[in-house]
C-alpha cells in the first residue's frame, strides 16, 4: 500500500530491521538480520502495558503516545535491539478494508479517478480523517477468456490521529519508521504459505477477535468480533471468584485442561464457542457468495496459544485447523525452536513486519 511507506527518513543504515507491533495490551519486537538472502533471528521482545494503564498483565489500555514511548524505549533496551529501522503496525480497529468491484477503465489514470470517487461511498467517515489508498486485483484468465467490465479493488483507509499517534511514539523512542502497515497484511506475510487456496486467519487479540479469508494474497474478507482473550481471563475470575492476576496465569498455564476446584473446561469454551460460531457464519457467507471452500484455517494471535485450543478448534469446524508458526520462517538456533513455535502466534505481525522491511534492504 503506497501511502503506507510515505513516510521514510533516508536510506537504511544496516542489515538488521526491527517489527514492531504496537497492541491493545502489549508492545512486540523483533529484530531480524539479512544475510544471503535469508532472514536470521537476533532478537524479540514483549512488554505488558495493563500495568501500566491501572489493569492487569493481559487486559487491553489506552495509554498515551508520551507513555507507550516509554515503554517502548524499555522494551528496545531489555530486548538488545541495535538497530532503529523499523517497519509499524497499524491496528485493524483504527482501519478499514473493502473488496469492491469497480468498472474497468482504459487507461490506469481513469481507473485511478474510479477508484478515488468510488471508495468515498464505502468510506464512514470524511474523507479528509483518513489516509486512503487502494489496489486493483489482478486478473486471472484462462483458456483465452476475455476480461470482465469490472474490476476487483481493495479499498484501505487509516484514521489520520491512529498514524499520528504512531508517528509520535516512533519518533520518541528514537526510532527510523519506514513503513506502516495493518497488522493483517503483516499477519499474513508471516503465517500464509498457501498461494492460491482460500485460507482463513483467525487472529486472536486481548480485546478483539480478526478474522479474514486469503485468497491469491488478497484479502477477500475480513470481519471483526469484539471478544478475544481479555474475555475469557474475565470470565474465569468472574465465575470462579478469582483476582484477575491469578485468572490470567491459568488460562496461561492451563488453557483448555480442566484443573479440579480451580475451573471448569466449560467456562474458557463460553468465549471461545462464540468466537467459533461467528467464524463458522463467516466461513457460510464466504463459501455461499464464491462458491469456493475455505482450505484450512491458522489460529493466531496472543489468545491463539492457549493450550489445547487447537484440539477444540478442530472438533468445532470440519476444516483442517493448525497454530500458526511465523518463526518457521526465520533462521534460528535448533535449541530455541520448542519455544518459538509456542510463542510463534503472539508475534506474527512483528515477524512480518521484520520481513518486509528486510525486503527493502540492499
Amino acid at each position: 500500500m503506497s501511502f503506507l511507506s510515505s513516510f521514510a527518513k533516508g536510506k537504511p543504515k544496516s542489515s538488521s530491521a526491527i517489527g514492531l507491533d504496537v497492541g491493545a495490551s502489549s508492545l512486540k519486537v523483533v529484530q531480524l538480520r539479512k544475510e544471503k538472502g535469508a532472514a536470521i533471528l537476533e532478537t524479540y521482545g514483549e512488554l505488558a502495558l495493563g500495568p501500566y494503564g491501572g489493569v492487569e498483565v493481559g487486559q487491553a489500555t489506552n495509554l498515551s503516545a508520551d507513555k507507550i514511548a516509554e515503554n517502548l524505549k524499555d522494551l528496545l533496551h531489555e530486548s538488545n535491539v541495535t538497530t532503529t529501522n523499523a517497519g509499524i503496525s497499524i491496528t485493524f480497529a483504527r482501519s478499514l478494508l473493502t473488496l469492491v468491484d469497480l468498472p474497468r477503465a482504459k487507461t490506469p489514470e481513469e481507473q485511478k479517478t474510479i477508484v478515488e470517487l468510488e471508495a468515498r461511498k464505502y468510506i464512514p467517515v470524511p474523507v479528509s480523517e483518513v489516509q486512503l489508498d487502494w489496489f486493483v486485483v489482478p486478473d486471472v484468465i484462462t483458456d483465452g477468456k476475455e476480461l470482465s467490465p469490472k474490476v476487483r479493488v481493495l479499498i484501505v483507509a487509516v484514521q489520520n490521529d491512529e498514524l499520528t499517534l504512531l508517528q509520535t511514539i516512533v519518533k520518541d523512542a528514537g526510532l527510523t519508521a519506514d513503513f506502516y502497515e495493518i497488522e493483517i497484511f503483516s499477519t499474513i506475510r508471516s503465517v500464509v504459505d498457501e498461494a492460491v487456496k482460500p485460507v482463513m486467519i483467525i487472529d486472536i487479540g486481548a480485546s478483539a477477535t480478526k478474522i479474514y479469508v486469503v485468497e491469491h494474497g488478497i484479502v477477500a474478507l475480513s470481519h471483526y468480533i469484539p471478544q478475544g482473550g481479555q474475555n475469557v481471563t474475565r470470565t474465569i475470575s468472574s465465575a470462579h471468584g478469582i483476582p484477575m492476576a491469578r485468572a490470567e496465569v491459568l488460562k496461561k498455564e492451563n488453557g483448555f485442561k480442566i484443573v479440579p476446584d480451580t475451573y471448569q473446561l466449560e467456562t474458557i469454551q463460553s468465549v471461545y464457542a462464540h468466537i467459533f460460531e461467528e467464524t463458522k457464519r463467516v466461513i457460510t457467507q464466504y463459501e455461499t457468495a464464491h462458491k469456493t471452500p475455505i482450505s484450512e484455517i491458522l489460529l493466531t494471535g496472543g489468545g491463539g496459544v492457549t493450550k489445547e485450543l487447537i484440539t477444540y478448534a478442530r472438533q468445532f469446524f470440519s476444516i483442517d485447523v493448525r497454530v500458526s508458526d511465523p518463526f518457521a520462517k526465520v533462521q534460528a538456533p535448533e535449541f530455541m525452536r520448542p519455544l518459538l513455535k509456542e510463542i510463534g502466534p503472539e508475534f506474527a505481525v512483528a515477524v512480518g513486519l521484520a520481513l518486509r522491511k528486510l525486503e527493502e534492504l540492499p
